[in-house]
């Protein structure tokens, strides 16, 4: 049977595989991608959360902050999303 890891069987030789990969400075992350959409992409996501805050009304944002306060809530005391509680 072939094997399937390509994992090194050595934890140090795969530590330092991990850190030469997060490492690699010479690697461009856009490289070979639509650099016109590559920009637009940047220019939306600059924007992003200030452009949906402008947005909203003081109550509609407090509705989303008194949300999110909730889950984050729910979550500590174990009755979050993904519990069985």
């Amino acid at each position: 049977m072939p094997r399937r890891s390509r994992k090194p069987a050595d934890l140090n030789r795969l530590a330092a595989a991990l850190v030469d990969e997060a490492t690699d400075e010479d690697r461009d992350p856009y490289e070979g991608k639509n650099p016109a959409a590559v920009e637009l992409g940047r220019l939306g996501g600059q924007k992003g959360g200030k452009a949906r805050a402008a947005k909203l009304t003081a109550e509609e944002r407090s509705e989303i902050a008194k949300k999110a306060a909730a889950a984050r809530w729910s979550a500590r005391a174990g009755r979050g999303p993904g519990t069985n509680t």
